[in-house]
C-alpha cells in the first residue's frame, strides 16, 4: 500500500473501533497525519482521558502508554510497536530507588515523567520538562531528590536556587550526545539562527541557548517568533515538523546525532497492524502499580 492508502485504512479502522489515537511530536510525519493529538508525553494522556474512545493507541514508547493507562484504566490501551522503550524511564529500578531513598531520608522524590510506572509508586511527585521548575518551586520540602535525568535537574536547580537538588545519575541518551561544539559550529553556519534547546540537552549546552523548554515549548517559540531561522537542539523530527507547520522560515538541526531509533521503530504499518489486531502490545497494569503511580501524578496536578 502506499501512505495515503494506509492512513486512509487506519482513519477508517479508527472510527470502526472507536479509537483515538496519540501521536508524540517525535515520531514521523506521516503518523502525524492519522493522529487524533500530538504533544508532549503526558498531555497526550490527558487528552485521551477525556475522550469517549474504547481504544487509544500511544504512538511513542512503553512509559508513554503506561501514562496513558494510569490515567485511562477503563480504556483500552495499546504500544503499536512493543519494543518501542524509552533507557532513561529504565535506569532505575524500585529497589535501587528505595535505597536511595533509606540513604536520604529527608528529601522529596521527584520523578520526571519519563519513569516506568513501578518506579513512580515509590516517589512522591512527578514533574514533566514544561512543569518542573513550577513544581520543584512549590514542593514544600526544600530538599529534592531529582530522578532520572540530571540535566534537566540541572536546569530546574538553576531556576530555584532555593532548593537543594540532589542529582543520582541519569539522561536521555539522545539529548547527551549534543556538545558545546555542536552548538559553535551550527552558529558559524546560521549566525542569524535562534537556538533553541530542550532541557535534557547537556547544561553547558543549555545555557548557550535563545530559549530552552519542552519539545512543544520549543515548537510554539519557533511558530511565534518573529525570527526566520532557528536551530534546533531536540530529536531531529522537530526540525521536518517545523518545516511543514512554517515554510517560510528555515530550520537546521544542532546535530545529526540527536536522533531517537526507540521513537524512529514505530511506523505507520505498525499503527494499522495494531488497530487491525494483528500487532501491538496492549498495556496492562496491575491495580496497585497503577494506583501507587497515579498518585505521584494527583501530586503534581495539586501543586499546579
Amino acid at each position: 500500500m502506499t501512505i495515503r492508502e494506509y492512513q486512509e485504512e487506519i482513519l477508517r479502522l479508527k472510527r470502526e473501533k472507536n479509537a483515538c489515537i496519540l501521536v508524540h511530536a517525535y515520531q514521523s510525519h506521516d503518523i502525524w497525519e492519522v493522529a487524533d493529538y500530538i504533544g508532549d508525553s503526558f498531555g497526550l494522556s490527558q487528552d485521551a482521558a477525556k475522550t469517549d474512545a474504547d481504544v487509544v493507541i500511544m504512538c511513542g514508547v512503553r512509559f508513554m502508554a503506561e501514562t496513558a493507562k494510569i490515567l485511562s484504566p477503563d480504556k483500552r490501551v495499546y504500544l503499536p510497536n512493543p519494543v518501542a522503550g524509552c533507557p532513561m524511564a529504565e535506569q532505575f529500578s524500585l529497589d535501587e530507588l528505595k535505597e536511595l531513598r533509606a540513604q536520604m531520608p529527608d528529601r522529596t522524590v521527584v520523578a520526571y515523567i519519563n519513569t516506568t510506572s513501578e518506579l513512580k509508586t515509590a516517589c512522591d511527585v512527578c514533574v514533566t520538562s514544561s512543569s518542573a521548575v513550577k513544581i520543584v518551586r512549590a514542593v514544600p520540602n526544600d530538599k529534592i531528590l531529582f530522578i532520572p535525568d540530571c540535566q534537566l535537574g540541572a536546569w530546574v536547580q538553576e531556576q530555584v536556587p532555593e532548593k537543594d537538588i540532589a542529582l543520582v545519575r541519569g539522561g536521555c541518551p539522545v539529548h547527551l550526545r549534543v556538545t558545546v561544539e555542536d552548538v559553535e559550529r551550527a552558529r558559524r553556519l546560521h549566525p542569524q539562527a535562534k537556538l533553541l534547546v530542550h532541557p535534557e540537552c547537556p547544561p553547558a549546552v543549555t545555557a548557550l541557548a535563545d530559549y530552552a523548554g519542552s519539545t512543544t515549548g520549543i515548537m510554539a517559540f519557533a511558530e511565534k517568533s518573529e525570527a526566520q531561522e532557528f536551530i534546533i537542539g531536540t530529536e531531529n523530527s522537530i526540525v521536518t515538523h517545523l518545516q511543514f507547520a512554517c515554510p517560510d522560515k528555515r530550520f537546521y538541526p544542532l546535530s545529526h546525532r540527536c536522533v531517537c531509533h526507540n521513537m524512529a521503530v514505530t511506523t505507520l504499518a505498525d499503527v494499522y497492524n495494531c488497530l487491525r489486531g494483528e500487532g501491538g502490545e496492549e498495556i496492562v497494569l496491575p491495580e496497585d502499580v497503577r494506583a501507587g503511580a497515579k498518585r505521584c501524578i494527583d501530586e503534581m496536578l495539586r501543586l499546579g
